[in-house]
Order: structure tokens, then sequence, then C-alpha cells
């Protein structure tokens, strides 16, 4: 396990003010129950914060045909859909909604080349909302596999999230399972693939990145 080389900065600002703040809670509140019970709070928050930003070590799952999940969370979303920005087709969308305790790190779903990428500023509604997918700060990745097919993704900040980290440049080689950036404080990933793919989870679902197959191309 490691931490997001993009979050360091935050967490560094994190376990500073908790020193700060329990050298003030130690020197000058004297009730006993209280002061402890707030240094206790801290150290949780700093805890908290280092699992958040965390990247584990996940041994990929699949096979070259399979989609895996970019994100640990739930599955909200299983439906056919219009993608008019890469795909410009009919498509499977699949949506993963991480809440406050999961890995926000994000992981390439396919071996194959960045073929298209964009990021957009926008709104920050909270990202089970229906319009949060056209109107949320997002990124969108186009992908090109080994075998020639196409797959979209799109990173969206919610109601909290305020920071989108995406490591997709258009002609990069990318392999499945290994990192391409992070949400910080959460949101929701789109998946958008050809009809013919065939689905292997259902709403409701609990995945894990880098292991959890989405489906199969």
């Amino acid at each position: 396990m490691k931490i997001d080389r993009n979050s360091i900065g935050t967490l560094a600002i994190v376990y500073g003010s908790s020193v700060v703040l329990c050298a003030v809670l130690l020197c000058f509140v004297h009730v006993i129950w209280l002061k402890w019970s707030l240094v206790v709070l801290l150290l949780w928050i700093c805890i908290w914060q280092t699992a958040f930003f965390r990247v584990p070590n996940r041994k990929r799952g699949g096979n070259g045909r399979s989609v895996l999940s970019v994100a640990d969370g739930k599955v909200v979303i299983v439906d056919h859909v219009y993608e008019p920005e890469y795909m410009k087709s009919e498509c499977f969308q699949i949506s993963v909604y991480m809440n406050f305790f999961d890995v926000h790190a994000n992981f390439w779903p396919v071996d194959g080349q960045v073929s298209y990428y964009r990021y957009y500023p926008g709104e920050h509604f909270l990202a089970f909302a229906p319009k949060a997918s056209a109107e949320n700060e997002h990124t969108c990745v186009g992908l090109t596999t080994e075998s020639g097919r196409q797959i979209l993704f799109k990173q969206l900040a919610g109601g909290f999230a305020r920071r989108i980290v995406c490591y997709a440049e258009e002609g990069m080689t990318v392999t499945a399972g290994e990192q391409c950036g992070i949400i910080k404080f959460g949101s929701r990933i789109d998946l958008f693939l050809p009809l013919d793919a065939r689905i292997r989870v259902r709403k409701g679902d609990l995945v894990s990145a880098c292991e959890t197959v989405l489906a199969e191309l």
C-alpha cells in the first residue's frame, strides 16, 4: 500500500492541523474527558484520511477481454443510454458510487491506449443525482483496447469533491489495474461500453477496483 502522490499535501495539512489542535487541547482544556475525547477524534480523522487516500496493492482480476472496475464502491446504474461525446452510439452505462469510506484512487479498466481526454469544470451536485453526469465537474477518458474496441469512462466530482486528478494523456499506453487518478472526497465513475459487451454486475453490487470484472468485451 502507498499514498496517492497528489494527496500528500492534503495529508500534511491534516496532520499539521491535528498536531496544533492537540497541543492546544492538552494545554488549555482542563476537562479531562472532553480533552481526551477530542484528541481521539483528531487521531481518528488522521487515520481515516490516510485510509481515504491510500492506493492499495491489488491483484488484477479477469482476462484480456475483461473490463475491470475503475473504482471501489457500489453499482448505482446499469442502463442502456446514448453517449454523444466519444462513443457517439447507444451504449451500456455502468456507474459506481464511492462513499466516504471507500478507496478513492482510480484505476485503468483495460489494457490499451488513451484516444480521447477532456476535463470539464462544472457544478458539484450530489453524485447520485441524474444531472451530475452532464453538469458536474468531470473528466472524459476514451480508451481503445488492444483489440480495437472503444470504451469511455468519466470521473465525476460530487457534492463534497473539489478536485479530480487524472493521469491520462492522449496517445499514452495504459495497463489495466494501474492507477489512473483519484477523486478527492468522493463521487462517481461512469463507464460506457458497446452494446455487445457482456455485463457481469447488477445494480446494488459492491465492487473493488482492479479486481471486479464489470463486463467482458
